[in-house]
């Protein structure tokens, strides 16, 4: 354990980081995230930088993508020109920001996905032609239900 992060604080780090790789992102944002989350002030991206030791680069991309999923706000201190950071703690705002930042742009790739499928079947032959097109089919079925389904399911979380 790094001697700048006592054992609470390990805690809430690495449950942050076992959550971010559950969702496959970076375990930098569950550094970050966790470090601010247990954090009574805010903090600047220097001090998270020492806090967890790691780079100027990972930093600033974790907080960066942070900021995008609505996980964090950028906090103003009078007299100080650095930014600041705190953990945002409404779960239904990280949750929608996260379906917003990562599920959507899926879901608008899916679509042209589909479409390719669609002509790399109009140009070829396979034996089993019209089992392909019912899995592309209902591929299809699937993005177009999540399309309708996730702006009502941010919609009811954001209540």
């Amino acid at each position: 354990m790094d001697e700048n992060i006592d054992k609470l604080e390990y805690e809430i780090v690495e449950l942050f980081i076992r959550l971010a790789n559950l969702l496959s992102l970076p375990r930098s944002l569950g550094e970050i995230y966790g470090c601010l989350y247990i954090a009574p002030d805010p903090m600047c991206m220097d001090e998270l930088i020492a806090k967890l030791n790691i780079s100027k680069g990972s930093a600033s991309q974790g907080l960066r993508a942070l900021r995008n999923f609505g996980a964090i706000r950028t906090v103003y201190r009078p007299g100080d020109r650095r930014d600041f950071y705190e953990a945002e703690c409404e779960l239904r705002k990280l949750v929608s920001g996260f379906l917003k930042d990562q599920v959507n742009p899926h879901l608008d790739s899916g679509k042209e996905r589909v479409a390719n499928m669609r002509e790399i079947m109009d140009e070829g032959e396979y034996e089993n032609e019209e089992f392909l097109r019912e899995r592309i089919e209902q591929l299809e079925k699937w993005r177009a239900r999540a399309n309708k389904i996730l702006p009502l399911a941010i919609k009811m979380i954001e209540r």
